[in-house]
């Protein structure tokens, strides 16, 4: 007997999602070892650095107290660097740059007067190794609102503890301040609200001789990312100005010259800092990772700009630095999750820190399926949007057709990566079909598809959204009476939005931290965001009347679709405040609703135990409206749902 959709037996359980799990956080390069950041699940989601020598050794580089990560931005990025040996971090405790060399550790910066009051990340050093710059956040006091943030570029002594030089302030926001070989001139990214770093970013050059500082490319329309030094005295960087983020060149003799021009996208959006999608070799040529239809590879510019694509098995690539005659990075399929490996520029591949072995039948991992379907945008028109498709790995009882996961990602600026995810695999091995849809607004697919949400958040995500389950279901692929939608965070408000009209196809819905009231959001959120909501929904207060109007929490009286929602207490992205309104708004009206709020948890949860019960009571709770029974071996706590 074939067991019911949603009921099979699995070996992807809870406790395999958390068992070993890692996030592989970035990889440098440190002569012929290389080192990489791990957040581990298993000790309270913390970020260990880890080095491997030539001969394959891995030693980490810290006690079990440590904890790599900066709070710049509050989504952090560029926590750590190295240079010559030499590694210098930020550890999460107390946000102070340090010196790690040879085991001593010697703090760099001054102890802040509130905590985590000065905060620092995505630095350079010197060459001769004396003195450094980075990016600092300082914070006036613990609870400072947003306008008394400040975003600056500081100079700070490499050896010793110093007090910080401010050598770049004024602008809202500051990025990869970058050394030239000798070290004279300063390059660095700026960008100011309302914009975004994926809007208007201004990439600026600090002339050694005049001390004068030009502007090299950005602005108004232009998104510049990635600036990075060579040997030369020229500066690559990335730039979208043609409608895809690519590669150009900037001298002062000969300007900005084009490098790659594809119609695919080689940046990413600035969620964190420190990102790398391309290096250049000591031979000129450049080893990148290029997006396109959602799926990413590495492909060779030789000097004479020929373009060769590698076959090295990957379709999720990030931080991507040079190493000899070829790459470091870290790196994905759709059957094997991120690991470090070496990639050289003829395409050979070597693994230094291999994914999990899941110990998984090849049968059991559901691999995705690109999918272009039809939808529309605000005004009705007929427009196409993305999805990658996972069908169940599987094949259910006789006549029955499979419940239907619709995931929504962050953002909403982000983009569905097609790689082993044992999260989601979670789901497709029981039974489910899931779709992760890459909304308009989604990175991956140019400009003018990112700008496709600008002032329609809430509307073109969502109905992209139901446009993905309809045509799946119209296809008799879903059961179209057991489509269920999640999300988190940005997610989470699509999500909410999806399920608070009377037309939803939903029939369950997950809102992990998501937002339900924007103009609250708007009023109380930190500075890296706090008016990003200007592009999406319109500046505030003027607009206040649309944020009103597409907040989840106004439209509750169309909310009937029963929900789960899970928080982190101390989130300061999307304050508990936001889950609370909504929960006690559908508990008042009657509606299904579970809650489960977990302690110590900040966005997104990061300690093993915690996402153990966030996937188990999720599907608890779809097990209960779905009306199919949860497997006994794995012992799955119920979940609590009131009004049903």
């Amino acid at each position: 007997m074939i067991a019911p959709y949603g009921s099979w037996p699995t070996p992807v359980t809870s406790e395999l999602v958390v068992t070993a799990a890692v996030r592989l956080d970035a990889v440098h390069p440190d002569g012929d070892a290389v080192i990489w950041g791990e957040g581990r699940a298993a000790e309270g989601g913390r970020v260990a650095l880890v080095r491997r020598a030539a001969d394959g050794t891995t030693t980490d580089l810290l006690g079990p107290d440590a904890n790599v990560r900066t709070a710049v931005h509050e989504y952090g990025g560029g926590a750590w660097w190295v240079h010559d040996g030499v590694v210098f971090l930020v550890d999460w405790a107390d946000q102070r740059l340090r010196r790690l060399d040879d085991g001593a550790v010697t703090l760099l910066t001054p102890e802040p007067a509130v905590s985590r009051g000065d905060r620092y990340a995505d630095g350079d050093v010197a060459p001769d190794g004396t003195w450094l710059v980075c990016v600092r956040e300082h914070h006036p006091a613990a609870d400072s609102p947003a306008t008394d943030v400040v975003n600056e570029v500081v100079r700070l002594d490499a050896r010793a503890l110093s007090t910080p030089e401010v050598l770049v302030s004024g602008p809202d926001f500051v990025a990869a301040p970058r050394l030239s070989p000798d070290g004279s001139s300063l390059a660095w990214l700026s960008w100011d609200h309302p914009s975004m770093p994926w809007d208007d970013v201004v990439l600026t050059v600090r002339s050694p001789a005049t001390g004068e500082d030009v502007v090299v490319a950005g602005g108004p329309g232009e998104s510049v990312t990635e600036p990075a030094w060579q040997p030369d005295g020229s500066l690559t960087f990335l730039s979208d100005r043609t409608g895809w983020w690519n590669l150009y060149r900037w001298s002062p003799s000969a300007g900005v010259e084009p490098l790659v021009q594809i119609d695919a996208e080689i940046g990413e959006p600035g969620w964190q800092l420190g990102g790398s999608r391309y290096a250049v070799l000591d031979d000129g040529r450049v080893v990148f990772a290029r997006s396109s239809e959602g799926f990413d590879a590495l492909v060779v510019r030789a000097a004479d700009g020929t373009l060769t694509e590698l076959d090295a098995g990957f379709s999720a690539i990030r931080s991507v630095r040079a190493d000899g005659d070829g790459v470091v990075c870290l790196a994905g399929a759709p059957t094997a999750e991120v690991g470090v490996h070496r990639v050289s520029a003829s395409g050979g591949v070597t693994t230094l820190r291999a994914p999990r072995d899941l110990g998984l039948d090849p049968t059991t991992i559901s691999v995705p399926e690109p999918m272009t379907f039809a939808s529309v945008d605000g005004d009705g028109a007929a427009r196409d949007a993305h999805a990658l498709y996972y069908p169940p790995a599987g094949e259910g009882s006789d006549g029955e057709l499979p419940p239907l996961l619709v995931v929504i990602h962050g953002g909403p600026t982000g983009a569905a990566a097609p790689v082993l995810a044992v999260g989601l695999q979670y789901w497709t091995s029981r039974g489910f079909g899931v779709v992760d849809v890459n909304y308009g607004g989604s990175t991956g697919y140019g400009r003018a598809y990112r700008e496709q949400l600008q002032g329609a958040w809430g509307i073109v995500d969502v109905a992209d959204c139901l446009a993905a389950a309809r045509a799946l279901a119209d296809a008799g692929r879903v059961d179209p009476e057991r489509l269920a939608i999640r999300g988190g965070s940005a997610g989470g408000f699509t999500t909410l939005a999806a399920l608070a009209r009377a037309d939803t196809p939903f029939s369950a819905g997950a809102d992990h931290f998501g937002v339900a009231d924007l103009e609250a959001l708007a009023a109380d959120t930190h500075k890296f965001e706090s008016r990003y909501l200007d592009g999406l929904v319109g500046p505030y207060p003027e607009a206040r009347d649309v944020y009103v109007e597409r907040s989840p929490l106004t439209h509750v009286a169309e909310f009937a679709t029963p929900l789960i929602v899970l928080q982190g207490d101390e989130d300061a992205i999307v304050p508990p405040n936001q889950s609370e309104m909504i929960v006690s708004a559908l508990r008042d009206r009657g509606v299904p609703v579970a809650y489960l709020l977990f302690a110590g948890e900040q966005h997104g949860f990061r300690k093993a135990e915690n996402i153990r019960r966030a996937l188990d009571a999720e599907l608890a709770f779809y097990s209960r409206l779905f009306g199919f029974s949860l497997p006994e071996a794995e012992g799955i706590e119920p979940v609590e749902i009131e009004n049903l």
